[in-house]
C-alpha cells in the first residue's frame, strides 16, 4: 500500500504539472493541507519535502511554499555545459536523435566562421528530446584540425566528453549571442513546435584553453521550455 505522504505528493505534483496550481503562487499552509487530505502536519511535511527535492516548490521561511515553474528548464548562458551534463544535473528524461553527420561542403559559410580554410569541418544536427517532446535542435560544427573523427555514437553520447576524455583537449571559453528568430522549415520538420512561430537561438564560438577556435554551434530552443540565466555583478 502506498504511503499517505506519497499520495499527497503525487496529487499536488499533478496539479502543478496540469497548471491547476500556477508557478509563483503559494501552496496552502501545512494546516490547510492537513485538513484537506485528512492527515497530520508531519505527513504533509514529508510530502512537501519530496516536492522540494524534485523541484516543484521552494520553501520560504516564515511564508510557506512557493510553486516553481516546472515547465521551464534553467539554461546557464555564461557556462559551457553539454546537453548530457544539463540533462543529468536537472534529472531530465532525455534522448538525443542524430539527424545528420558528415563533412560540410567546401562553400559553406561556416568555414569563414571557424577560420578553417585548410581544414575540413565536421557538421552534425542533433534533436534533443525531453520528456517525450523534441524541443532543441543543435547544429554543431567542429574543425577537423582539433576533432579528427566524429561518429554517430559519439554524437549520441557527448561530443564534449569525447573531446576532453578521449582527445585530451581542454575547452576554455565561448563567445555567445542569443537571438530570437522565425521558425524555419527545418525547425518545423524536426521539432515539436506546432502553434509556435519563433525560436530562441544561442550562437556560440567555442575555444580551447589555448584560445584555438574549434567549434561553432547554433542551439535552437522552443521558447516556452527554457529560461536563460546568468550571474552579474555591478562594478563601478
Amino acid at each position: 500500500m502506498q504511503s499517505k505522504y506519497v499520495t499527497i505528493y503525487e496529487d499536488i505534483a499533478n496539479k502543478i504539472n496540469s497548471k491547476e496550481w500556477l508557478a509563483n503562487d503559494m501552496l496552502p499552509s501545512e494546516n490547510e493541507l492537513a485538513v484537506e487530505f485528512d492527515t497530520s502536519r508531519e505527513t504533509v511535511r514529508k510530502a512537501l519535502n519530496l516536492l522540494a527535492q524534485n523541484g516543484y516548490i521552494q520553501k520560504i521561511q516564515g511564508k510557506g511554499s512557493m510553486i516553481l515553474d516546472v515547465h521551464k528548464f534553467s539554461f546557464p548562458v555564461s557556462g559551457i555545459v553539454s546537453f548530457k551534463e544539463l540533462a543529468t544535473n536537472l534529472n531530465l528524461k532525455s534522448m538525443t536523435h542524430v539527424e545528420s553527420l558528415g563533412y560540410v561542403e567546401d562553400n559553406d559559410p561556416v568555414y569563414r566562421k571557424l577560420n578553417a580554410e585548410y581544414n575540413r569541418i565536421w557538421g552534425t544536427k542533433r534533436v534533443r528530446e525531453i520528456s517525450g517532446e523534441k524541443i532543441i535542435l543543435d547544429k554543431d560544427y567542429f574543425s577537423e584540425q582539433f576533432v579528427p573523427i566524429l561518429t554517430e555514437e559519439i554524437c549520441k553520447k557527448s561530443i564534449y566528453e569525447h573531446i576532453e576524455s578521449e582527445l585530451g583537449l581542454t575547452i576554455g571559453f565561448a563567445q555567445k549571442e542569443i537571438v530570437v528568430e522565425e521558425l524555419t522549415d527545418e525547425d518545423r520538420a524536426l521539432l515539436d513546435v506546432e502553434g509556435y512561430s519563433l525560436i530562441v537561438v544561442i550562437k556560440s564560438l567555442v575555444y580551447l584553453e589555448d584560445a584555438s577556435l574549434f567549434q561553432y554551434t547554433e542551439s535552437r530552443h522552443r521558447p516556452d521550455k527554457f529560461r536563460f540565466i546568468d550571474f552579474a555583478r555591478r562594478v563601478k
